[in-house]
């Protein structure tokens, strides 16, 4: 593997369970041992941002920075789904 994700239950859980931050430190730190770069998913407020910043987190991403872009078929107008009439 090339990188560690946080996933976004940790990030949610961060501000009031104590273990949850240990967990993100943890992680964060695993990822300095070996030289891998760590991304916390999930973050959707300015709290959670500064929470990983302040762990050494250096890579985030959420709804606090912008919505998923449309997968490139959906974009298209192109589906896989049929459609029935009823």
């Amino acid at each position: 593997f090339d990188k560690i994700k946080i996933d976004r239950s940790f990030i949610a859980a961060m501000s009031d369970d104590d273990n949850a931050r240990a967990i993100v430190r943890a992680v964060i730190g695993l990822g300095r041992s070996l030289d891998l770069p760590v991304t916390a998913e999930g973050i959707e407020t300015d709290a959670q941002y500064r929470m990983v910043v302040d762990e050494g987190c250096a890579q985030a991403q959420g709804y606090l920075f912008g919505k998923p872009d449309v997968a490139p078929a959906q974009a298209a107008g192109t589906t896989t789904r049929k459609k029935y009439t009823v």
